[in-house]
C-alpha cells in the first residue's frame, strides 16, 4: 500500500496508548503488583520490558528468570489495573473526533484481555465506535509480537493484509503488524512517551509513519 496516495481497506488501533491513555497507569499496577511479592521492576523497566505485552508475557519472562510467580497473579493484576482505570482513565485527546470522522472500516485489536479493553472503551466514552469489533490475545495462540492478532483482525474484517493499516504504540506491536505484511503508523501522543524518543524507538522497529497528535492521523499520510 502506497500510504501517500491510498486510503486503507481497514484501519486497525490498538487499545492502551493508542485510544486510551492508559499505558503509564497499567505499568504502575504492573510494579506495584509484582513488589508485593518481592520482585523489583522500576516504572522506566517496566515500559522497556512490557509495553504492549500480555499478562501471559509477564509471567512467561519472570518464570523463564526462575522466580516462582503465583497462580493468581493475572487475577490480582486484572483487579489491581482495572480498579484504576475506573478511577482515573482518559481517552487520548482527539481520539474520539478521529473515530467520529473515519470513513474506513475500523476495529481494535490489543493484548490485553476482552473485559479490559471493553472497560477502557466504556470509561472513556469510545465504545460506541466499536461495538462487537474488539480482538484480543485471548482468541490467538500467540500475542505481539507475533503477527497472528492482527491477522485473524483483518480476516475477521474481511481485509487483505496489504490494504490494512495499524496504528501502534508499542514496539511489539509494530513488529506484530509488520510480520503480519500490513502498514503500520507508530503513535506517540500517549503520556508513557514524555522524556523519551517515540519518534526514534518505533522507526527502529519499523514504523511506516510516527505522529504524535490523533488531529493529525492523516495529515502527510
Amino acid at each position: 500500500m502506497d500510504r501517500s496516495r491510498q486510503r486503507p481497506d481497514l484501519v486497525i488501533f490498538d487499545c492502551d496508548g493508542v485510544l486510551v491513555d492508559s499505558e503509564l497507569l497499567s505499568c504502575q499496577c504492573l510494579v506495584d503488583e509484582l513488589s508485593g511479592f518481592g520482585i523489583s521492576l522500576t516504572l522506566a523497566q517496566a515500559l522497556e520490558l512490557f509495553l504492549g505485552r500480555s499478562t501471559s508475557a509477564v509471567t512467561q519472562h519472570y518464570r523463564g528468570l526462575g522466580q516462582a510467580m503465583p497462580a493468581d497473579f493475572p487475577v490480582r493484576l486484572k483487579s489491581r489495573v482495572l480498579t484504576a482505570f475506573e478511577k482515573a482513565l482518559n481517552p487520548i485527546p482527539d481520539a474520539d473526533t478521529v473515530l467520529s470522522g473515519l470513513r474506513v472500516p475500523n476495529c481494535v485489536a490489543s493484548s490485553s484481555d476482552l473485559d479490559r479493553v471493553a472497560l477502557s472503551l466504556r470509561v472513556t466514552g469510545l465504545a460506541p465506535h466499536f461495538g462487537d469489533r474488539i480482538y484480543t490475545a485471548q482468541m490467538v495462540t500467540h500475542g505481539k509480537p507475533a503477527p497472528d492478532l492482527f491477522l485473524l483482525a483483518a480476516e475477521k474484517m474481511g481485509a487483505r493484509p496489504a490494504r490494512t493499516l495499524v496504528i501502534e504504540d508499542s514496539v511489539s506491536g509494530v513488529l506484530a503488524a509488520k510480520a503480519a505484511g500490513m502498514t503500520v503508523w507508530g503513535f506517540v501522543g500517549g503520556s508513557h512517551y514524555r522524556g523519551r524518543d517515540g519518534q526514534a524507538i518505533l522507526s527502529r522497529a519499523g514504523a511506516d509513519r510516527v505522529f504524535a497528535h490523533m488531529n493529525d492521523f492523516w495529515e502527510d499520510a
